[in-house]
């Protein structure tokens, strides 16, 4: 038997996305956002409402960065996302986060979170919220790197939001392989 929840926010995984932006006097802001994903090959679509001023630094600097919020980082991930640049202006030095800026976009690339997409907008539509970035680059701090230099889950620790629960999860270990278990039905 199942149980209906009716038309929810509800879905699984949900990443939990620091994105990062310059305002107009080049101080670094970033808020926190689960509402979103790869969108095509190279581009990511976020959900963002107007008001935040993330957004209106994105807007007018055409760029931003998406870092992916690690289990390390819980706290100062959330604080980002409950505290709006537009009342706290240096929230970024209270959440402990320190930035560098990318070398691709006009954006900041924070340090303490490992993996970072460096994007320039593509587009952004303020009645449904819809952001469009092209995704120029992704970096990477060494120390979450396989002994292959790809990408380790297990050392990067991204973590998830639960929006039945409003909980953040830590992904967690390998089930499977992709495009190859299946086949195992052909």
């Amino acid at each position: 038997m199942r149980k209906n929840f009716g038309a929810q926010p509800y879905c699984y995984p949900q990443p939990v996305f620091i994105i990062g932006s310059y305002d107009e006097n080049g101080t670094p802001d970033a808020m926190n956002a689960a509402w979103g994903g790869i969108s095509e090959e190279a581009q990511i679509s976020m959900c963002l409402s107007a008001g935040h001023k993330t957004v209106k630094n994105i807007l007018a600097r055409k760029a931003f960065t998406v870092s992916m919020a690690d289990a390390a980082h819980v706290v100062e991930c959330d604080y980002v996302g409950i505290v709006s640049a537009n009342d706290v202006p240096d929230k970024m030095e209270k959440a402990g986060f320190h930035t560098v800026k990318s070398e691709f976009v006009d954006a900041p690339v924070i340090e303490e979170l490992r993996m970072t997409l460096e994007c320039r907008l593509i587009s952004y539509d303020e009645e449904s919220c819809r952001m469009v970035g092209e995704i120029v680059n992704v970096s990477a701090d060494e120390s979450v790197l396989d002994a292959n230099g790809k990408i380790d889950p297990a050392k990067l620790q991204p973590i998830v939001y639960d929006p039945v629960n409003h909980t953040y999860l830590k992904l967690g270990e390998k089930v499977g392989n992709a495009f190859k278990d299946g086949a195992k039905l052909k």
